[in-house]
């Protein structure tokens, strides 16, 4: 393959960023930044993986043992704030079992997986198959799988409330359950649902084997809730769980959205595995990025799932020079990443829909949107 040259100074999407457009091929293939990458980055050791387990369910008990004896309500705040951190982070190491980074063996990755989000509600498999179609797809308008654009056409056709509740902090970090029941707007099946249109046929038996641990999960919840009541159960498990829903929500949303020059997404011809990588973005989580396993170095992630998370900062700090300017370097967190919460706000409120039409296209802002939202908060 021929390498291009870098495109001329151009203004994208009303943004000008030197003499570099986002949406162009880049002069690079995937095979180059792979050979850039050392070889050790790649080599996937079960015991180091099952030791973050053992280190954050470590975490996750004393969390439990210290708010059951304290019981205190000065510290059931930081229990939640931390617990839910810790929930995240198991469900971050469950996603390395669904890409096989966690080592190389599918049974214990399976094992694992299973174990480790059955745990926090999550369907291992249903949540797995729809993840792996959304690496595979990344920056499609039509294929992708996580937080996919509207196009002009679908959002127009949504009911103001639908609108509010999606494009309106803090509705949209509370999605990711109601997503695995139903899917974003415009696609149809759920996560638990054998026969959804996520899963193959042969994928059916697998699906129904992670929505029987996820019974099993929320059965020893209601059992536990009879046993020493509702509230503690709530308290100890209920309000994490949504602490971590939010982590998930957030995070997720942040390696997709928010950057400041808006980045393109594709259909067609213009679309390809290495371009839509690209539009991911990494993301400094201060001091919650050893926490959740450096899951904000995401652009390498993308590129290469196979990659075990204790290994993307040196792989990432190998390939930049034969990304350039398609890596866009994070922003330098403080010990508690406030800074991404302006991202947050600001996409969520000006990225509401792409173009019907186009094979580049970018978020464009419906600027009645709030408007109407205003007028049925006073009305």
């Amino acid at each position: 393959m021929a390498r291009e040259t870098e495109p001329k100074t151009v203004v994208v999407n009303g943004n000008r960023d030197g003499d570099f457009d986002p949406s162009a091929p880049p002069p690079f293939r995937i095979a180059e930044i792979r050979a850039a990458i050392p070889e050790h980055c790649w080599v996937k050791n079960p015991w180091r993986s099952l030791s973050y387990v053992f280190r954050d369910l470590f975490v996750i008990s004393a969390l439990a043992s210290t708010a059951i004896y304290f019981r205190s309500w000065l510290l059931w705040p930081f229990y939640w704030a931390a617990q839910g951190t810790m929930f995240w982070a198991l469900f971050v190491l469950g996603h390395d079992c669904g890409h096989g980074s966690f080592s190389s063996s599918p049974k214990l990755n399976s094992l694992m997986g299973h174990i480790l989000h059955s745990a926090i509600l999550v369907p291992y498999n249903g949540w797995r198959i729809s993840h792996r179609t959304h690496h595979q797809n990344h920056g499609h308008v039509e294929n992708d799988e996580s937080w996919v654009p509207l196009t002009a056409k679908m959002y127009k056709s949504l009911d103001n409330k639908t609108k509010t509740l999606r494009f309106t902090v803090p509705f949209p970090i509370f999605a990711y359950p109601f997503y695995l029941w139903n899917r974003s707007p415009g696609k149809d099946g759920s996560h638990f649902n054998p026969y959804s249109k996520l899963f193959s046929p042969n994928e059916r038996i697998s699906v129904v084997t992670s929505t029987i641990c996820w019974s099993i999960m929320a059965a020893l919840l209601v059992y536990l809730s009879l046993v020493v009541g509702p509230v503690l159960i709530l308290m100890l498990y209920g309000v994490p769980y949504w602490v971590f829903v939010m982590w998930l929500d957030i995070v997720t949303y942040l390696h997709h959205h928010g950057h400041e020059i808006k980045l393109p997404w594709y259909r067609g011809k213009e679309w390809s595995y290495l371009r839509g990588g690209l539009t991911t973005v990494d993301r400094d989580y201060g001091m919650f990025n050893n926490i959740h396993h450096d899951i904000g170095t995401h652009v390498i992630h993308h590129l290469f799932p196979q990659i075990p998370h204790y290994h993307l900062v040196e792989a990432t700090k190998a390939a930049k020079p034969v990304l350039g300017k398609y890596y866009r370097e994070p922003k330098k967190s403080g010990p508690i990443p406030f800074h991404l919460i302006k991202n947050l706000a600001t996409s969520i409120k000006q990225d509401h829909y792409v173009s019907d039409d186009g094979d580049i296209v970018y978020y464009q802002t419906d600027p009645q949107l709030y408007k109407i939202s205003k007028r049925r908060k006073w009305n």
